[in-house]
């Protein structure tokens, strides 16, 4: 387990855009130089505000969906399905195929993964007080940790970065890596794992 690769980045590093429902921005995207427009890209990591009370999700039937409410509340309805509402640091898994609503306004955090080409999972890390041990899957080559709230100090064996509100930590490793959090103050991250499938 090691990491190979760790790039600090802050948020004048992402791309801001505007979409039907609000602004979306982009935190991380592989290939390097893939286009979201064109549909290239492998994976994709963006975080988006919803300001319209209601709005529709943009199809993409090449890709899954995962997706967090990081402030506010948003209800989803999957092609006239029953609601689901999600609260801050809940999670939800959908294939963009779907005919997809949303309403309320929010903060969310998204991870895209084109089918049958990679997989991953992205879940919430709401730290204690005392240091955290982190532990990537074995089989995971690229991770980011987003800092969502407060402060934190993430330690690897290369390294170590002091993560504040709206900074992330990319890696990429070599099967797996050890990670250490400490020093959280009132700390809220996500961590999306990344691998080919």
């Amino acid at each position: 387990m090691s990491v190979r690769f760790a790039l600090h980045r802050m948020p004048a590093d992402y791309r801001t855009t505007t979409w039907a429902g609000g602004t979306t921005t982009e935190i991380a995207i592989a290939p390097e130089g893939a286009s979201y427009a064109d549909r290239t890209f492998l994976w994709r990591i963006s975080s988006a505000t919803v300001e319209a009370a209601s709005s529709a999700f943009t199809p993409l039937p090449a890709y899954d969906r995962q997706i967090a409410v990081l402030r506010g509340r948003m209800t989803l309805r999957h092609d006239d399905g029953a609601p689901l509402t999600l609260r801050p640091y809940e999670t939800h898994t959908f294939d963009g195929a779907r005919r997809t609503v949303s309403e309320g306004r929010c903060t969310d955090f998204n991870l895209m993964l084109r089918k049958g080409a990679a997989t991953g999972r992205l879940r919430p890390l709401l730290l204690p007080q005392t240091p955290l041990r982190l532990y990537l899957n074995e089989r995971t080559e690229t991770a980011l940790l987003y800092c969502a709230e407060g402060v934190c100090l993430v330690g690897y064996e290369t390294g170590r970065c002091r993560l504040q509100m709206g900074e992330s930590l990319l890696l990429e490793t070599d099967g797996g890596a050890e990670l250490t959090l400490t020093e959280s103050a009132n700390a809220k991250l996500l961590l999306a794992e990344v691998r080919r499938a």
